[in-house]
């Protein structure tokens, strides 16, 4: 067999003008949780980079830091904006803040989660299982409560929520992450049917394997390349292949769009 095509590099990390902008972004407000590292910062430096007015949510202070200073860099806008939003009163905190410093949010992007390490089920236990669908579910749930009411109201506003490859098939991941992950496909469906005639669109993404930080720590390059190796496409995902299907649900491209669970996954076919 021959040897997995490298990762092509990935773009700057800070945003600049655009070769393509699309439309449908510039100027408004964004929201994006789990913004401080991977998938959630790449999709807030996309949005800003498109002219998004970008709020950065997580856990990590110096991270969330990190990111908004290096889109100020860049002549972007960014609102650093830290919050536990497994937290409901810590959510209506961060709904009136960005509200008072940017505005209403009209791109909501929930991303925070990410329990997904293998754990056999009959060892999970009572407080993981609670721990990983507060962290993965009960999160986006949360903080859609929180923004989608005034979406309604406008009659304007696109969603876009994180699932995973867990929540399509069954996978190495453990099961509490695979529940949490389909519950979330699950809430998209819903709440485009809800919301759709309101002028709200609803979607959901659901990456595979995508290079952060801990695989790099903790798998060798032996095994990075035999996980590429795995993907039709010859390589594992970057979280700018993420980010840039969220500007693409978020814009006017796809004005005809919601409901829709788009699997990124290499060429990978998931179901």
């Amino acid at each position: 067999m021959a040897p997995p095509a490298p990762i092509p590099p990935a773009p700057d990390a800070a945003p600049g003008p655009h070769s393509r902008p699309v439309t449908g972004i510039a100027g408004k407000v964004a929201l994006v949780t789990g913004g401080s590292r991977g998938i959630g910062a790449a999709t807030c430096r996309a949005l800003a980079a498109h002219g998004a007015k970008v709020a950065v949510t997580g856990r990590d202070t110096a991270a969330v830091d990190a990111v908004v200073t290096a889109i100020a860099a860049a002549g972007g806008v960014a609102l650093a904006a830290p919050a536990d939003v497994t937290d409901p009163a810590a959510v209506d905190r961060l709904r009136t803040l960005v509200a008072s410093e940017l505005g209403p949010v009209e791109i909501l992007a929930p991303f925070a989660g990410g329990q997904g390490a293998p754990v056999p089920t009959v060892a999970l236990g009572l407080d993981r299982w609670r721990s990983v669908l507060d962290s993965d579910l009960t999160s986006v749930f949360l903080t859609v409560s929180a923004f989608l009411p005034g979406m309604v109201e406008r009659r304007s506003g696109s969603v876009v929520l994180m699932s995973s490859t867990a929540g399509r098939v069954p996978s190495g991941a453990n099961a509490a992450y695979a529940v949490a992950k389909a519950g979330v496909v699950m809430l998209a469906r819903h709440l485009a049917l809800e919301v759709g005639r309101h002028g709200v669109r609803v979607n959901c993404l659901a990456p595979s394997a995508v290079l952060n930080e801990r695989m790099r720590r903790f798998m060798t390059e032996e095994q990075l390349t035999d996980l590429a190796d795995s993907f039709p496409l010859g390589r594992i995902g970057r979280p700018e292949d993420v980010a840039e299907a969220v500007v693409y649900l978020a814009s006017d491209a796809a004005s005809w769009v919601t409901g829709a669970v788009l699997d990124l996954t290499g060429g990978r076919v998931t179901a």
